[in-house]
């Protein structure tokens, strides 16, 4: 039997919300307008609203790819930067960039790429550039985690980024953490970005513009691990 797809406890609110400011409105627009064009108009553009916003928030159900050696996606989207950088906010030396942009029709829940324990993590308000922006992982809203592994010791940084439209950003984690490869690590509202910074020597399994699924998809291999 096929599980159902789930919405997401950070959509609870929202959607309840918007149902009763729908349902008020289309209360309204029956009893002033009485056309019954009118009335199916709003009430299909009302479905349509609810539906959409239903959908940010859906969490399908999945087969997690589980392994000690491999890096998993912690989200959804597509594979914008692959790059040797400067990381300056916690390693302040070179590591390997994987940044994956999430559109709002891809599900926005964020994963932990690693099982490990949490060593550093810092939220860091800012702008609101468009997620694709060079600087957006600089300047915009952000939240760091910074995982070590529980096999290796190799840390491994998590970047949560908001972005034109995605202006909330939640953490689930904290130093001193302890986290499953897998688990809900933070979920970004409507989308945005999600940068990984990874040990140099570290095998990279995707490429460029390659689509990305969070818990299924694996990002690359541990050095130590790659045999």
């Amino acid at each position: 039997m096929k599980k159902k797809v789930k919405i997401h406890r950070e959509g609870h609110k929202i959607l309840f919300v918007s149902g009763i400011i729908l349902l008020a409105l289309n209360a309204v627009v029956a009893f002033y307008f009485r056309n019954i064009t009118v009335y199916y108009i709003t009430g299909g553009v009302s479905l349509v609203v609810l539906l959409a916003f239903a959908s940010f928030f859906r969490i399908p159900y999945r087969n997690f790819f589980e392994s000690d050696n491999h890096i998993v996606a912690p989200a959804d989207g597509r594979v914008v930067v692959i790059e040797e950088v400067h990381e300056n906010e916690y390693f302040k030396d070179k590591r390997i960039q994987v940044s994956i942009f999430m559109s709002p029709a891809n599900v926005h829940v964020n994963r932990s790429p690693i099982s490990g324990v949490v060593k550093y993590q810092k939220y860091h308000p800012g702008k609101y550039l468009v997620a694709w922006h060079p600087k957006s992982s600089e300047k915009n809203e952000r939240n760091t985690i910074v995982l070590e592994h529980d096999e290796s010791d190799a840390e491994i940084l998590v970047r949560q980024i908001a972005g034109k439209l995605a202006r909330k950003i939640r953490w689930y984690l904290n130093e001193g953490d302890e986290v499953q490869q897998n688990a809900e690590l933070g979920f970004i509202k409507f989308g945005s970005r999600v940068d990984l910074f990874l040990p140099l020597g570290t095998k990279i399994e995707v490429g460029l513009k390659q689509k990305v699924k969070g818990g299924i998809t694996v990002i690359g291999t541990l050095p130590d691990a790659d045999e």
